[in-house]
């Protein structure tokens, strides 16, 4: 993709074409503040651009029939999410729709070379098989604090050896193409806004709870990303403050992450098991010799105590922080994603009950919190969303 969008006006025809798919020049303008004359030739010269095609007549709306307008049929990104765990790898046509989506397991904590060269890989296989011929965009989520800018993590607490790794520059000489970086939970939050449960609100907080906590903001539409990058990190916020907190990963004590999350519930769960306090979960950890997040939601699910107790004290104290933001931030919607969301509506439960009870009743009477529709590819779509934003803005 070399041609971008000459003025704002252009930018927006070609977001209007990518959120809401093919439609009629009449159409657009109804949307757009723009006379006939000067829509017809905006769009004729993003036309001439090669962006957008004409596709057909459209239906009639009494008189002249307009022309059916679309994003080129060609365009392709490339959407990665890189997780604590695991990397997720999609491409999606310019309308954001997933044409192909992988999978792997990978340890973050490989580093930036061994986990991109696994990136490489999956973006050749998916090419391979036939859905891409090559990439005009790609957009990078990573499991840390990102300096949006540059696209650089830094001091990332679960990611040793990315801090200051100059990701955007790398994977943008390897593929070819432009590249953007952000948190993963930012993006979660586009895709959910996209094509999720977000889509009609524009003010909502988007809560991941996966190995790690973190929060995307969005505030009009726009993701909101603080002065350096670093807005939504939630997860060092403190929870306890006695005896019992515990060292986090940030080097503080007492962070939610610390409590609660992928890594916080697998160690609880394995001192339950030891302690005798599951027998099912005794007999998974002797299976398996660890255990997970997986593992307690299915013991809790075959309605094992220790387990739903371990969900209930990390629900409490979630919602115990999201009250505070609800008070602060006053959003539409609370969204409940990542990996933990497989423990389900108890989980759900014991975070609207904190939220609801803490929270002054003008904030929370008609809020919903809810658990996100799109589960692993709302961080592919989110990263595919940030690339498209950024070339369907002007050059």
């Amino acid at each position: 993709m070399t041609a971008r969008p000459a003025n704002a006006h252009q930018a927006r025809l070609l977001r209007l074409l990518r959120d809401g798919g093919p439609t009629s020049r009449a159409r657009l303008g109804d949307r757009m503040d723009l006379s006939r004359s000067r829509l017809a030739v905006e769009t004729d010269r993003l036309l001439e651009t090669g962006l957008v095609v004409a596709d057909g007549l459209a239906a009639s709306r009494g008189g002249r029939r307009s022309h059916n307008i679309r994003l080129a049929p060609g365009l392709r990104f490339l959407g990665v999410d890189v997780g604590a765990t695991s990397i997720d790898v999609a491409v999606t046509s310019a309308e954001l729709e997933i044409l192909g989506h992988l999978n792997q397991p990978m340890d973050v904590r490989e580093g930036p070379v061994a986990v991109f060269e696994q990136v490489l890989a999956m973006a050749a296989k998916l090419r391979a098989t036939g859905v891409a011929e090559g990439f005009d965009g790609a957009g990078i989520g990573v499991p840390g604090p990102v300096r949006f800018p540059e696209g650089v993590p830094v001091a990332p607490p679960i990611m040793p050896g990315w801090d200051g790794f100059p990701v955007r520059e790398a994977l943008s000489q390897e593929l070819g193409c432009p590249v953007m970086v952000d948190n993963d939970v930012n993006l979660m939050a586009m895709g959910e806004q996209h094509a999720g449960v977000a889509r009609s609100v524009q003010d909502f907080l988007c809560v991941k709870i996966g190995t790690g906590i973190g929060c995307g903001i969005v505030v009009g539409g726009e993701v909101y990303r603080g002065t350096t990058g670093s807005a939504g990190d939630i997860g060092h916020i403190q929870v306890e403050s006695g005896p019992q907190k515990r060292q986090c990963a940030c080097g503080n004590r007492g962070c939610l992450e610390a409590h609660f999350g992928g890594a916080a519930l697998a160690r609880d769960a394995e001192e339950a098991a030891r302690c005798g306090r599951s027998p099912e979960l005794a007999a998974r950890l002797e299976s398996a010799g660890r255990l997970s997040a997986a593992d307690v939601a299915a013991a809790a699910a075959a309605g094992d105590t220790a387990c739903l107790e371990l969900i209930r004290a990390g629900g409490n104290r979630t919602g115990q922080v999201i009250a505070g933001l609800v008070s602060f931030f006053n959003p539409a919607l609370v969204v409940i994603a990542g990996g933990v969301t497989g423990l389900g509506h108890t989980l759900l439960a014991s975070i609207r009950t904190q939220v609801y009870r803490q929270s002054l009743p003008l904030a929370t009477g008609n809020l919903p919190i809810v658990l996100g529709e799109l589960g692993p590819v709302a961080g592919v779509t989110g990263a595919a969303r940030l690339i498209s934003d950024h070339l369907f803005a002007p050059a």
